[in-house]
């Protein structure tokens, strides 16, 4: 199934014309017509990608991007009528990833908008980690499990970090010490069994998971996939 875009235009038949052409390039498409309906559909169905327009009733363009960009990192593609340097440069730098001055054409218009989704998807690869339902953001230092936030300590983040950039690997308690604080702290080694049972309680609410923190007796901790419904 194809990215999801968010086609932010008042402009009826330009809206239309848009929404048409992307699905015809097997793009999935919901449209807002106003800056406070983008708001509200970028909320409930989380675009690939948005195109949005700048010159919108309800909320400019620019006060729709200035709330995305306050919770969310989705790549958006602004359209104006407007070509002049001042406002190109206050998209950009309020984090929009692209520009296009109307008029112009639906493939340029496609080209711009595949050309930043392999950018984002790019991005994307270098800083989020899956395993089963299990996602870790490193940039936001969050992890999600059905795309529910896990409310983790600092600490327990970092242990299931290290065993997410490793699965199957096993650590011992003392090597899990020294990755998370950069140094052996011997004697301390237990207070690594009572971080993990911690967050396996936190996972307790997702029995469908796709993952397991299994102890290897004798020896310490591994992040392993396991077959859902299956122990």
């Amino acid at each position: 199934m194809g990215n999801l875009l968010l086609i932010v235009e008042d402009e009826e038949n330009l809206r239309r014309m848009l929404c048409e052409h992307f699905k015809a390039e097997g793009f999935q498409v919901i449209q807002a017509q106003d800056g406070k309906e983008a708001v509200k559909l970028w909320r409930q169905n989380k675009p690939d990608l948005i195109i949005l327009d700048i010159m919108l009733p309800v909320m400019s363009g620019i006060e729709v991007l200035r709330s995305i960009r306050k919770e969310d990192e989705v790549p958006v593609i602004m359209l104006t009528a407007k070509a002049e340097e001042v406002d190109k440069l206050l998209g950009l730098e309020m984090g929009a990833d692209d520009y296009v001055t109307k008029p112009f054409s639906p493939r340029e218009l496609t080209a711009r908008v595949n050309a930043v989704l392999r950018r984002s998807n790019q991005t994307d690869c270098k800083h989020i980690l899956v395993l089963g339902s299990l996602r870790i953001d490193i940039i936001r230092f969050e992890a999600y499990i059905d795309d529910q936030l896990l409310p983790l300590t600092p600490t327990e983040f970092k242990i299931l970090l290290l065993l997410m950039e490793n699965p199957g690997m096993v650590f011992t308690r003392l090597q899990i010490l020294e990755r998370i604080y950069g140094d052996i702290y011997e004697g301390y080694e237990r207070t690594i069994d009572t971080h993990i049972n911690n967050l396996r309680r936190k996972m307790e609410n997702y029995p469908e998971r796709g993952f397991e923190i299994k102890t290897v007796y004798g020896v310490g901790y591994k992040i392993v996939e396991k077959d859902v419904g299956h122990n």
